[in-house]
């Protein structure tokens, strides 16, 4: 059983292909019973000082219950029940980073992956886009981020293709959502 910070059960909201919700399940059962739940995949950009676009990477606690120490996107969590996936996006970024800023969902896409001890991740993953400004403070959560990193999109697909184990399963993935929207969220982020 999981529990969050404030002790409750956490619970994740079932879904069908259509991202329709169809009930609620405990987190970890889901994940046991490979159940098909709603998630969401955060981005957050920044320019540098030659005006490129830099991602904030997280490197997953080593105590998370799957994928611990891997690389991945800015946060990702499950929306709780009559949450939107903004606000719990805003939320959980909030919690891990100690960063405030607003989110923009562009898209979703639908992933299924088994992990060593037992547990699955069969999400509908909303990815989700945001920026802030190179002068933003970080305040890692320690039991949710190991380490935390900013890296261009040149680095970043270098490190892809040379090291694709170092990144969580679904991170790729939701990378490709995020680079085939460019031209329409440029004047948002990029």
């Amino acid at each position: 059983m999981t529990a969050t910070e404030s002790g409750h059960q956490e619970w994740v909201i079932l879904v069908d292909q259509k991202d329709q919700a169809i009930g609620l399940c405990e987190k970890l059962e889901a994940h046991q019973r490979n159940l098909l739940h709603r998630a969401f995949s955060v981005f957050i950009f920044q320019k540098d000082e030659h005006n490129e676009p830099k991602l904030l990477l997280q490197q997953r606690s080593l105590e998370k219950y799957h994928s611990a120490g891997l690389w991945t996107n800015t946060c990702c969590s499950h929306p709780r029940k009559d949450e939107t996936v903004i606000k719990a996006g805003e939320r959980r970024l909030y919690e891990e980073l100690g960063i405030a800023t607003e989110l923009w969902d562009i898209g979703w896409f639908h992933y299924n992956a088994y992990f060593e001890n037992g547990l699955s991740e069969n999400e509908i993953d909303h990815v989700l886009i945001g920026n802030v400004t190179p002068t933003i403070q970080i305040k890692a959560n320690p039991n949710e981020v190991h380490d935390y990193r900013w890296v261009s999109m040149t680095e970043l697909k270098e490190e892809l293709l040379k090291s694709p184990s170092q990144f969580t399963p679904w991170f790729a993935k939701a990378l490709d959502v995020v680079l085939s929207h460019i031209p329409e969220i440029s004047g948002k982020v990029l």
